[in-house]
Formats: structure tokens, sequence, C-alpha cells
């Protein structure tokens, strides 16, 4: 497995901002449509949207947090030479959590479900973040 194989999962994981923001863009047109806020109100704040735009909105907000440290960690791993299959895997396995935290998010948002696959991603990261140690010390 070619190091630069760690890349595909950061694809992937870019992708899920891009499309929840096309998301976004569909139910604040279809909000606006319906007649259902302000404009002028949602101009200046957030709040006034429904709350099926808020969940895409806060979403968003969420792949600029612990993706950021996925992003990171990713790009250590291949300068360091240390991309290997447990570390793909590894990435994997956090992009696809973060798509199963996504659905959850702007559908049901149910915490008790929506909580276990955040967990997941950050115990992910915390073991992308050993395999980096690991390798730098040895």
């Amino acid at each position: 497995m070619s190091s630069s194989h760690i890349f595909w999962p950061v694809l992937a994981q870019i992708l899920l901002t891009l499309v929840m923001f096309i998301v976004l863009g569909a139910r604040k047109a279809k909000a606006v449509k319906a007649g259902r806020v302000n404009r002028k109100e949602a101009a200046l704040d957030n709040r006034v949207w429904p709350e099926d735009v808020v969940k895409v909105s806060n979403n968003i907000a969420n792949q600029f947090e612990i993706p950021v440290l996925f992003y990171v960690l990713c790009f250590v791993l291949y300068s360091i030479n240390a991309a290997g299959s447990v570390a793909v895997f590894l990435a994997w396995l956090f992009v696809v959590s973060r798509y199963a935290h996504a659905y959850v998010h702007v559908t049901s948002n149910y915490i008790p479900v929506r909580l276990p696959l955040f967990m997941t991603g950050a115990l992910v990261l915390l073991a992308m973040l050993a395999v980096s140690v690991w390798n730098l010390a040895a």
C-alpha cells in the first residue's frame, strides 16, 4: 500500500463537508421559498432559521472542529512515512464515523446515537496520534 493512500479518506472527509454546504443551501432555499423565514432577519441571526436548517449549519461548524485534527494527523503520518495500512484503516474509520455522525446530526439529531459516533471518531484520532508518536519515537 502506498503512503499516499492516506489522502483518500482526507478527500472523502472534504467531500462530506462540501455535501453539507450543498444540503444547507437546499434547505435554506426551501425555507425561504416556503416563507418559513424572514430573509432580513436571517441575514443577521441564524437562530431565525427553521430547525432543519440549523441542524445542517451546526453540522458544518462541526466539520471545522475535530476533523481539523484529522487533517493534521494525516499529513503528519504521511510526512513521517507512517501512513501504512493501520493508519489508512484508522483514517477510513474516522471518516465513516463522521459520515454517520453527520447523517444523525442533520436528521434525528438523537444525542444517544450521535454522541457514540462522535466518541468513536475522537478515539480513532487518539489511535492515529499514538501511531504518529510511535513512529516518531522509533
